[in-house]
Protein backbone atom coordinates (compact mmCIF):
# COMPACT_ATOMS: atom_id res chain seq x y z
CA UNK A 1 0.00 0.00 0.00
CA UNK A 2 1.19 3.54 -0.81
CA UNK A 3 2.81 5.15 2.12
CA UNK A 4 2.90 9.04 2.42
CA UNK A 5 4.68 11.95 4.13
CA UNK A 6 2.25 13.09 6.99
CA UNK A 7 1.99 15.65 9.20
CA UNK A 8 -0.33 16.72 12.05
CA UNK A 9 -0.76 20.55 12.69
CA UNK A 10 -0.88 22.11 16.23
CA UNK A 11 -1.20 24.91 18.05
CA UNK A 12 1.84 26.74 19.14
CA UNK A 13 3.59 25.29 22.25
CA UNK A 14 2.24 22.01 21.92
CA UNK A 15 3.92 20.72 19.16
CA UNK A 16 6.09 17.98 22.26
CA UNK A 17 2.41 16.99 23.12
CA UNK A 18 1.65 15.87 19.54
CA UNK A 19 4.72 14.19 18.90
CA UNK A 20 4.15 12.06 22.18
CA UNK A 21 0.86 11.15 21.21
CA UNK A 22 1.49 10.22 17.65
CA UNK A 23 4.83 8.17 19.41
CA UNK A 24 2.22 6.49 21.53
CA UNK A 25 0.45 5.67 18.47
CA UNK A 26 3.29 3.99 17.21
CA UNK A 27 4.76 6.55 14.87
CA UNK A 28 8.44 7.48 14.06
CA UNK A 29 7.73 11.12 14.11
CA UNK A 30 10.21 14.44 13.15
CA UNK A 31 8.82 18.11 14.73
CA UNK A 32 9.37 21.43 13.64
CA UNK A 33 7.48 24.57 14.98
CA UNK A 34 3.65 24.29 14.18
CA UNK A 35 3.99 20.48 12.64
CA UNK A 36 5.23 17.11 13.72
CA UNK A 37 5.75 14.80 10.57
CA UNK A 38 5.18 11.17 10.22
CA UNK A 39 4.83 8.38 7.48
CA UNK A 40 2.30 6.15 6.56
CA UNK A 41 -0.81 4.81 4.58
CA UNK A 42 -4.57 5.33 4.45
CA UNK A 43 -4.76 3.27 7.50
CA UNK A 44 -2.57 5.99 9.43
CA UNK A 45 -4.58 8.98 7.94
CA UNK A 46 -7.65 7.24 9.26
CA UNK A 47 -6.29 6.04 12.72
CA UNK A 48 -4.73 9.49 13.50
CA UNK A 49 -7.51 11.36 12.53
CA UNK A 50 -10.10 9.35 14.59
CA UNK A 51 -7.36 8.88 17.62
CA UNK A 52 -5.03 12.20 18.02
CA UNK A 53 -6.77 14.41 20.87
CA UNK A 54 -4.34 17.36 20.38
CA UNK A 55 -3.76 17.77 16.82
CA UNK A 56 -5.35 20.43 14.46
CA UNK A 57 -5.33 18.65 11.30
CA UNK A 58 -3.55 15.35 9.31
CA UNK A 59 -2.41 16.66 5.97
CA UNK A 60 0.18 14.77 3.56
CA UNK A 61 3.18 16.29 2.45
CA UNK A 62 2.30 16.75 -1.78
CA UNK A 63 5.29 18.52 -3.09
CA UNK A 64 8.61 20.67 -1.62
CA UNK A 65 10.44 23.04 -3.38
CA UNK A 66 11.83 26.29 -3.29
CA UNK A 67 10.40 29.48 -5.30
CA UNK A 68 11.58 32.95 -5.00
CA UNK A 69 8.98 33.96 -8.22
CA UNK A 70 5.56 33.44 -9.50
CA UNK A 71 6.64 31.80 -12.92
CA UNK A 72 8.95 28.94 -10.04
CA UNK A 73 5.39 28.36 -8.16
CA UNK A 74 3.90 27.92 -11.31
CA UNK A 75 5.91 25.69 -13.04
CA UNK A 76 6.50 23.34 -9.70
CA UNK A 77 2.81 23.57 -8.94
CA UNK A 78 2.23 22.47 -12.80
CA UNK A 79 4.56 19.85 -13.09
CA UNK A 80 2.59 17.43 -10.39
CA UNK A 81 0.71 14.77 -11.63
CA UNK A 82 -2.46 16.24 -10.35
CA UNK A 83 -4.78 13.89 -12.35
CA UNK A 84 -3.86 11.20 -9.90
CA UNK A 85 -4.97 13.03 -6.86
CA UNK A 86 -8.03 14.80 -8.34
CA UNK A 87 -11.15 13.66 -10.43
CA UNK A 88 -11.70 16.15 -13.30
CA UNK A 89 -15.37 17.27 -11.03
CA UNK A 90 -13.19 17.48 -7.67
CA UNK A 91 -13.57 20.85 -5.69
CA UNK A 92 -10.21 21.95 -4.61
CA UNK A 93 -10.16 25.33 -2.49
CA UNK A 94 -6.30 26.49 -2.03
CA UNK A 95 -5.39 28.04 0.98
CA UNK A 96 -2.14 29.84 1.37
CA UNK A 97 0.25 31.46 3.64
CA UNK A 98 3.89 33.41 3.29
CA UNK A 99 5.97 33.61 6.10
CA UNK A 100 9.43 35.55 5.46
CA UNK A 101 9.44 34.95 2.22
CA UNK A 102 10.06 37.20 -1.74
CA UNK A 103 6.74 35.32 -2.76
CA UNK A 104 4.13 37.16 0.23
CA UNK A 105 1.02 38.62 -1.68
CA UNK A 106 -1.02 35.32 -0.19
CA UNK A 107 -4.18 36.02 -2.69
CA UNK A 108 -1.69 35.90 -4.96
CA UNK A 109 0.32 32.70 -4.31
CA UNK A 110 -3.16 30.87 -3.89
CA UNK A 111 -4.62 32.35 -7.10
CA UNK A 112 -0.79 31.48 -9.42
CA UNK A 113 -1.35 27.80 -7.36
CA UNK A 114 -5.01 27.50 -8.07
CA UNK A 115 -4.04 28.42 -11.90
CA UNK A 116 -1.05 25.78 -12.23
CA UNK A 117 -3.47 23.29 -10.93
CA UNK A 118 -6.61 23.64 -13.28
CA UNK A 119 -4.13 24.20 -16.42
CA UNK A 120 -2.10 21.13 -15.59
CA UNK A 121 -5.97 19.19 -14.55
CA UNK A 122 -7.36 20.89 -18.11
CA UNK A 123 -3.93 19.14 -20.15
CA UNK A 124 -4.25 16.02 -18.60
CA UNK A 125 -8.57 15.74 -18.69
CA UNK A 126 -8.37 17.08 -22.33
CA UNK A 127 -10.92 19.63 -20.93
CA UNK A 128 -11.34 23.27 -22.23
CA UNK A 129 -13.08 26.16 -20.41
CA UNK A 130 -13.31 25.59 -16.77
CA UNK A 131 -13.17 22.75 -14.87
CA UNK A 132 -16.38 22.08 -13.12
CA UNK A 133 -15.78 21.70 -9.43
CA UNK A 134 -18.96 19.64 -8.76
CA UNK A 135 -17.37 16.71 -6.65
CA UNK A 136 -16.09 15.93 -3.77
CA UNK A 137 -13.84 18.81 -1.67
CA UNK A 138 -10.03 17.86 -1.66
CA UNK A 139 -8.34 21.19 0.30
CA UNK A 140 -5.07 21.89 -0.81
CA UNK A 141 -2.68 24.09 1.36
CA UNK A 142 0.22 26.15 0.07
CA UNK A 143 2.17 27.16 2.71
CA UNK A 144 5.88 29.27 2.19
CA UNK A 145 8.75 29.74 5.00
CA UNK A 146 11.87 31.62 3.65
CA UNK A 147 10.81 30.77 0.14
CA UNK A 148 10.55 26.73 1.21
CA UNK A 149 7.42 25.91 -0.71
CA UNK A 150 5.29 22.91 0.94
CA UNK A 151 2.01 21.68 -0.98
CA UNK A 152 -0.19 18.94 1.19
CA UNK A 153 -4.11 17.90 0.94
CA UNK A 154 -6.07 18.37 3.85
CA UNK A 155 -7.28 14.71 4.94
CA UNK A 156 -9.26 16.35 8.26
CA UNK A 157 -11.60 18.90 6.81
CA UNK A 158 -12.87 21.13 9.69
CA UNK A 159 -10.25 20.93 12.46
CA UNK A 160 -9.94 18.23 14.82
CA UNK A 161 -11.06 19.96 17.27
CA UNK A 162 -14.32 19.79 16.07
CA UNK A 163 -15.78 17.01 17.72
CA UNK A 164 -19.29 17.06 17.39
CA UNK A 165 -20.77 16.31 19.97
CA UNK A 166 -20.63 20.69 21.67
CA UNK A 167 -23.68 21.59 20.24
CA UNK A 168 -23.87 24.14 22.57
CA UNK A 169 -21.08 26.14 24.65
CA UNK A 170 -21.01 29.02 27.33
CA UNK A 171 -19.41 32.29 26.59
CA UNK A 172 -15.39 31.43 25.79
CA UNK A 173 -14.90 27.41 26.17
CA UNK A 174 -12.06 26.09 25.44
CA UNK A 175 -11.61 24.28 22.38
CA UNK A 176 -11.71 20.73 22.47
CA UNK A 177 -8.23 19.66 21.57
CA UNK A 178 -6.89 22.73 23.65
CA UNK A 179 -8.52 20.90 26.82
CA UNK A 180 -7.06 17.83 25.73
CA UNK A 181 -3.42 19.04 25.32
CA UNK A 182 -3.85 20.60 29.00
CA UNK A 183 -4.42 17.35 30.35
CA UNK A 184 -1.83 15.88 28.47
CA UNK A 185 0.61 17.91 30.37
CA UNK A 186 -1.05 16.36 33.92
CA UNK A 187 -0.06 13.14 35.21
CA UNK A 188 -4.22 12.16 34.15
CA UNK A 189 -4.75 8.93 32.86
CA UNK A 190 -8.19 8.14 34.08
CA UNK A 191 -6.49 6.22 37.01
CA UNK A 192 -6.98 8.95 39.87
CA UNK A 193 -10.28 11.43 40.54
CA UNK A 194 -9.97 14.61 38.41
CA UNK A 195 -12.05 17.97 39.65
CA UNK A 196 -13.03 20.89 37.40
CA UNK A 197 -14.29 23.45 39.99
CA UNK A 198 -14.94 26.29 37.48
CA UNK A 199 -16.05 23.71 34.50
CA UNK A 200 -18.30 26.23 32.10
CA UNK A 201 -19.36 23.98 29.38
CA UNK A 202 -17.57 21.44 30.51
CA UNK A 203 -14.95 21.11 27.87
CA UNK A 204 -12.22 19.74 30.11
CA UNK A 205 -14.09 17.01 31.84
CA UNK A 206 -15.45 15.46 29.00
CA UNK A 207 -12.41 15.57 27.23
CA UNK A 208 -10.93 13.77 30.49
CA UNK A 209 -13.78 11.24 30.59
CA UNK A 210 -12.59 10.42 26.84
CA UNK A 211 -8.91 9.63 28.10
CA UNK A 212 -10.09 8.02 30.86
CA UNK A 213 -12.63 5.57 28.96
CA UNK A 214 -10.37 5.22 25.99
CA UNK A 215 -13.06 6.72 23.93
CA UNK A 216 -11.92 7.76 20.35
CA UNK A 217 -12.24 11.75 19.73
CA UNK A 218 -13.33 11.50 16.14
CA UNK A 219 -15.99 9.11 16.84
CA UNK A 220 -19.03 11.70 15.81
CA UNK A 221 -17.45 13.59 12.99
CA UNK A 222 -16.73 13.23 9.13
CA UNK A 223 -13.39 13.70 7.63
CA UNK A 224 -12.24 14.98 4.30
CA UNK A 225 -10.61 12.00 3.06
CA UNK A 226 -13.86 10.01 2.97
CA UNK A 227 -14.97 11.97 0.03
CA UNK A 228 -11.44 11.36 -1.75
CA UNK A 229 -12.28 9.10 -5.01
CA UNK A 230 -8.99 7.17 -4.45
CA UNK A 231 -9.28 6.32 -0.95
CA UNK A 232 -10.50 2.67 0.74
CA UNK A 233 -13.70 3.58 2.25
CA UNK A 234 -14.16 0.73 4.01
CA UNK A 235 -10.75 1.79 6.46
CA UNK A 236 -13.00 4.38 8.22
CA UNK A 237 -15.80 1.67 9.47
CA UNK A 238 -13.02 -0.82 10.21
CA UNK A 239 -11.13 1.37 12.77
CA UNK A 240 -14.09 2.98 14.03
CA UNK A 241 -15.17 -0.99 15.00
CA UNK A 242 -12.05 -1.34 16.34
CA UNK A 243 -12.28 1.68 18.36
CA UNK A 244 -15.66 1.59 19.52
CA UNK A 245 -14.64 -2.28 20.60
CA UNK A 246 -11.57 -0.58 23.61
CA UNK A 247 -13.71 1.69 25.29
CA UNK A 248 -13.23 1.12 29.26
CA UNK A 249 -15.53 1.68 32.00
CA UNK A 250 -14.29 4.58 34.31
CA UNK A 251 -12.41 3.50 36.98
CA UNK A 252 -11.81 7.21 39.10
CA UNK A 253 -14.42 9.85 39.69
CA UNK A 254 -14.34 13.29 37.78
CA UNK A 255 -16.33 15.81 38.81
CA UNK A 256 -16.86 18.83 37.58
CA UNK A 257 -18.80 22.20 39.60
CA UNK A 258 -19.59 25.72 38.42
CA UNK A 259 -21.49 28.47 39.89
CA UNK A 260 -23.65 29.14 37.17
CA UNK A 261 -26.84 26.26 36.99
CA UNK A 262 -27.42 27.13 33.78
CA UNK A 263 -24.10 26.40 32.10
CA UNK A 264 -24.22 23.08 33.57
CA UNK A 265 -27.15 22.55 31.95
CA UNK A 266 -25.55 23.22 28.95
CA UNK A 267 -22.21 21.00 29.81
CA UNK A 268 -24.75 18.19 30.26
CA UNK A 269 -25.99 18.34 27.01
CA UNK A 270 -22.58 18.21 25.43
CA UNK A 271 -21.51 15.44 28.05
CA UNK A 272 -24.32 13.00 26.72
CA UNK A 273 -23.58 13.90 23.22
CA UNK A 274 -19.95 12.63 23.60
CA UNK A 275 -21.65 9.48 25.71
CA UNK A 276 -20.04 10.05 29.18
CA UNK A 277 -22.91 11.88 31.17
CA UNK A 278 -22.74 8.81 33.35
CA UNK A 279 -19.07 9.41 34.24
CA UNK A 280 -18.91 12.85 35.11
CA UNK A 281 -20.38 14.18 38.62
CA UNK A 282 -21.77 17.83 38.13
CA UNK A 283 -23.08 19.73 41.16
CA UNK A 284 -23.73 23.56 41.60
CA UNK A 285 -21.79 25.01 43.77
CA UNK A 286 -19.72 27.96 44.11
CA UNK A 287 -15.33 28.33 44.14
CA UNK A 288 -16.27 29.49 48.16
CA UNK A 289 -18.27 26.50 48.98
CA UNK A 290 -16.47 23.89 47.29
CA UNK A 291 -15.36 20.46 49.41
CA UNK A 292 -14.23 17.17 48.71
CA UNK A 293 -13.24 13.89 50.39
CA UNK A 294 -11.29 12.88 47.20
CA UNK A 295 -7.29 12.53 47.58
CA UNK A 296 -4.67 12.09 45.44
CA UNK A 297 -5.91 13.21 41.78
CA UNK A 298 -5.91 16.55 39.50
CA UNK A 299 -7.77 19.57 39.94
CA UNK A 300 -7.52 21.27 36.80
CA UNK A 301 -9.62 24.60 35.77
CA UNK A 302 -9.80 27.21 33.21
CA UNK A 303 -11.01 30.14 35.45
CA UNK A 304 -12.36 33.36 33.86
CA UNK A 305 -9.58 35.86 33.29
CA UNK A 306 -9.89 39.39 33.82
CA UNK A 307 -10.65 40.33 30.07
CA UNK A 308 -13.63 37.47 30.26
CA UNK A 309 -15.04 38.75 33.61
CA UNK A 310 -14.98 42.35 32.91
CA UNK A 311 -13.90 43.13 36.11
CA UNK A 312 -10.07 42.80 37.28
CA UNK A 313 -11.45 43.06 41.24
CA UNK A 314 -14.07 40.42 40.24
CA UNK A 315 -11.36 37.93 39.06
CA UNK A 316 -8.92 38.86 41.53
CA UNK A 317 -11.39 38.27 44.13
CA UNK A 318 -12.23 34.61 42.51
CA UNK A 319 -8.03 33.94 42.76
CA UNK A 320 -7.97 34.78 45.79
CA UNK A 321 -11.32 32.19 46.66
CA UNK A 322 -9.65 29.18 44.24
CA UNK A 323 -6.16 29.46 46.84
CA UNK A 324 -7.73 29.86 50.17
CA UNK A 325 -10.19 26.70 49.15
CA UNK A 326 -8.59 24.62 46.73
CA UNK A 327 -5.27 25.04 47.90
CA UNK A 328 -5.86 23.53 50.72
CA UNK A 329 -6.25 20.31 48.80
CA UNK A 330 -2.45 19.11 48.73
CA UNK A 331 -2.99 15.66 47.89
CA UNK A 332 -3.85 17.09 44.62
CA UNK A 333 -1.54 18.43 41.38
CA UNK A 334 -3.59 21.64 40.50
CA UNK A 335 -3.67 23.35 37.03
CA UNK A 336 -4.71 26.15 36.13
CA UNK A 337 -4.62 28.17 32.73
CA UNK A 338 -4.91 32.05 33.38
CA UNK A 339 -4.32 35.30 31.72
CA UNK A 340 -3.56 37.42 34.38
CA UNK A 341 0.26 37.68 35.16
CA UNK A 342 -0.50 37.90 38.81
CA UNK A 343 -2.60 34.94 39.20
CA UNK A 344 0.19 33.82 41.57
CA UNK A 345 0.25 36.41 43.69
CA UNK A 346 -3.76 36.38 44.36
CA UNK A 347 -4.09 32.11 44.58
CA UNK A 348 -1.32 32.68 47.53
CA UNK A 349 1.05 29.73 46.35
CA UNK A 350 3.93 29.90 43.78
CA UNK A 351 3.89 27.52 40.90
CA UNK A 352 6.18 24.44 40.66
CA UNK A 353 5.94 25.39 36.87
CA UNK A 354 4.96 27.99 34.56
CA UNK A 355 3.94 27.16 30.74
CA UNK A 356 3.39 30.25 28.00
CA UNK A 357 0.73 29.32 25.56
CA UNK A 358 -2.00 30.61 23.79
CA UNK A 359 -5.37 30.40 23.81
CA UNK A 360 -6.79 31.86 20.06
CA UNK A 361 -4.33 35.31 20.17
CA UNK A 362 -4.69 35.77 24.02
CA UNK A 363 -1.44 35.26 25.54
CA UNK A 364 -2.40 32.64 29.01
CA UNK A 365 -0.22 30.88 31.29
CA UNK A 366 -0.20 27.17 32.41
CA UNK A 367 0.01 27.20 36.08
CA UNK A 368 1.11 23.81 37.72
CA UNK A 369 1.40 23.01 41.72
CA UNK A 370 2.55 19.79 42.05
CA UNK A 371 1.31 17.70 44.97
CA UNK A 372 2.79 17.08 48.29
CA UNK A 373 0.98 13.65 48.63
CA UNK A 374 0.80 13.27 52.69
Amino acid sequence: MKEYQLYATMGAGFESVVAKELQSLGYQTQTENGRVFFRGGQKDIVKTNLWLRTADRIKILLKEFTATDFDSLYNQTYDFDWAELLPVDAKFPVQGRSVRSQLHSEPGIQSIVKKAIVNKMSDQYHRRGFLPESGSEYPLDIHIYKNKVRLSLDTSGASLFKRGYRVEHGGAPLKENFAASLLKLTPYDGSHPLIDPLTGSGTLAIEAALIAKNIAPGSWRSFAYQGFDWFNQDLYQEALDEAESEIKEISAPIVASDIDQSILEIAKVNAHNAGVLQDIYFKQVAVKDFATDLENGVIIANPPYGKRLKDKETAEGLYKQMGQVLGKYNSFSQYYLVGDPEFEKYFGHTATKKRKLFNGNLRVDFYQFWANRR
